[in-house]
């Protein structure tokens, strides 16, 4: 087996009361996939930290191979300092490294270098801590949560990313998809400690219920054998004395190992609160169209939403998903046709923004209104405190402020409002964002049993297989198209991925997918060279000067008549490398020719 690059040997770290991390391992070697799992607030973020160097441990030791670079993507970097994106991403290229790759990693990633770093939205803000990571193609990349913010394009995009890369990898990501199709080894930390499977995400799931179950049956033999010895205590002392005290202190040592046992945590018990039934027709759009300027965002669409129906909508940031599901539940007005809603209809929904918090209120505040200590879950009042536990808040957590949250737990906050509104329709966006796996799981089993109809939008390809039964996917030019099935299906019958149709929108996250930026058109609608093709131009003299000299050089080597007979060997090799050259030199030539006309026909500059 090869040498770590990074290792990290019983690291124990304690915030407060409990230990968040006692006698954690890590070991990571050139070209490995690992994936971090672990329960929301299990210490996977701050394990990567620890890893990157970042924070120290109050136990242990952390090694990495000297001259191993290594770099760590958190899930809110910090731009402070940066005029532009470009400057942030060149910032994390080492001395030796190609300064190109900052500039071609942003126009990949959508993005033109010169954006204000203070202003970006979280989709791009997401995609330029992405291009300062890979830019110095390190040898081990810590990813935490890389596919938060951004839409399907861009998450299939950087799957082949990573997958072309040599790069060692430790990812946390709460998207299965994204997991099953980079990882190799899983790495699950559970109650401060860490245990490895030498398999990918895909083989996760049935480990962890193996040994959990596994787990409770020691408990329960354990149990057993704490009455078989209390019995003994209470009726059996007898004997000679020096053995009684023996068996005295080992059950003192089981009940102790008992007291001391961190069970499992529970799952999430997710129920939405229903409404009287709706009538069988939910919604009817008939020829709706929407526009923002000259740019068409829905157009000539039409639809039958019956009851029971489970809907998600995908496509890139930009697409318009937001618009489409507003004007299907009457947020918005369509410019032509129109939108018919069914009888007795009660929504609810779940806005994928959350700065409609409080962050200064509590957790008692945010879920009461902070009216009482009540919360109205399908108009009958329930204790707060009741109803946190049933979203795996603690009783301590009542007067917590919001600003002090995870992510997870202010994605299952939102949940909790959502859900405690009596519906029949439920209309969510982004509802998997930070949700850990065992919620993920809970989420999606409530939405099974839920007997009203959904609306989704959702990045989650594999929650969108398990959950949906049509797709709605864009087209361009504001056309959308309803696909029966999960994400999966939809690829089938559409024959390709969502790159391969991807709006060419303009200007804001909400109206720029994320796409190479090669692709764009320049504003104002004109043809401009881009970023590739005038490294192209400006390189290829150079490159094609370089096979004209190993050319020159390999025919004077040819040029000897007694080359053949002397050293049959040399002149076979010296004649495929010639052959090799010249092949190359032709397509330099070629590639520099087409650009070059390409740059007088349409006036731009290098």
């Amino acid at each position: 087996m090869a040498p770590p690059l990074i290792q990290l040997k019983d690291i124990a770290l304690t915030f407060g009361g409990t230990p968040l991390l006692s006698g954690v391992e890590l070991s990571v070697s050139a070209g490995e996939r690992v994936c971090l799992i672990g329960r929301n607030g299990s210490g996977k973020s701050t394990l990567l930290k620890i890893v990157a160097g970042l924070v120290e441990s109050d136990h242990g030791s952390r090694f990495v191979q000297p001259g191993a670079t290594v770099r760590y993507l958190p899930q809110e970097p910090d731009f402070s300092g940066h005029a532009t994106t470009l400057s942030y991403v060149e910032a994390g290229l080492n001395p030796g490294d190609d300064p190109y790759q900052a500039q071609y990693l942003l126009e990949q990633l959508g993005l033109a270098g010169t954006e204000d770093p203070s202003h970006l939205s979280g989709g791009e803000a997401r995609r330029t801590a992405l291009a300062r990571v890979l830019a110095p193609s390190p040898d081990i990349l810590l990813l935490d949560e890389p596919t938060n913010h951004l839409d399907l394009v861009t998450i299939e995009w950087l799957e082949g990313e990573l997958a072309s890369r040599r790069s060692a990898l430790v990812t946390i990501s709460h998207d299965r998809r994204f997991l099953s199709n980079l990882s190799r080894a899983t790495v699950w930390l559970d109650r401060g400690q860490t245990r490895r499977i030498e398999k990918g995400f895909a083989a996760f799931e049935e480990w962890r219920d193996e040994v959990l179950a596994d787990e409770e049956r020691e408990q329960h033999k354990l149990d057993r054998k704490i009455v078989a010895e209390e019995h003994w205590l209470r009726y059996g002392v007898s004997g000679r004395r020096k053995r009684n005290v023996k068996r005295l202190a080992n059950l003192f040592e089981l009940r102790d190992r008992r007291r001391n046992y961190r069970g499992a945590a529970g799952k999430a018990a997710l129920t939405a609160a229903e409404a009287e039934t709706s009538g069988k027709l939910v919604i009817e759009a008939k020829g709706i169209g929407k526009s923002f300027g000259e740019r068409p965002i829905v157009t000539d669409f039409s639809i039958r939403v019956a009851r029971g129906d489970r809907i998600g909508i995908v496509g890139p940031n930009g697409a318009g998903k937001t618009t489409l599901i507003n004007l299907l539940t009457g947020a918005d007005t369509p410019d032509t046709g129109n939108v018919r809603l069914g009888a007795n209809i009660e929504m609810a929904t779940l806005d994928q923004h959350r700065e409609s918090l409080d962050p200064k209120s509590t957790l008692a505040e945010a879920l009461t209104g902070g009216r009482s200590d009540s919360v109205m879950v399908g108009g009958k009042p329930k204790h707060v405190v009741a109803y946190m536990q049933d979203f795996l808040f603690a009783r301590e957590q009542m007067r917590t402020p919001l600003e002090v949250l995870s992510g997870g737990e202010r994605g299952r906050l939102m949940l909790a409002r959502a859900l405690a509104k009596p519906s029949n329709l439920l209309v969510l966006d982004e509802p998997t964002n930070d949700l850990d796996l065992e919620t993920l799981d809970v989420l999606e089993d409530m939405l099974g049993d839920y007997d009203g109809t959904v609306i989704l939008i959702s990045h989650d390809r594999d929650f969108l297989d398990r959950v949906v039964t049509s797709v709605i996917a864009p087209e361009g030019n504001g056309k959308w198209i309803e696909y029966a099935g999960g994400y999966s299906d939809m690829l089938a019958q559409r024959g390709g991925d969502l790159k391969e149709k991807t709006i060419k929108a303009a200007a804001g996250e909400e109206n720029r997918p994320a796409k190479p930026a090669a692709a764009l058109l320049a504003a104002g609608g004109k043809r401009r060279l881009s970023f590739n093709e005038k490294h192209a131009l400006e390189t290829l003299p150079k490159t094609i000067a370089k096979l004209q000299d190993d050319i020159a050089r390999q025919q004077a080597r040819l040029d000897d008549p007694e080359l053949f007979t002397k050293d049959r060997k040399a002149f076979d090799t010296a004649s495929a490398a010639m052959a090799k050259a010249q092949a190359e030199l032709d397509a330099a030539e070629e590639k520099w020719l087409t650009l070059e006309i390409l740059r007088e026909e349409i006036g731009d500059t290098l």
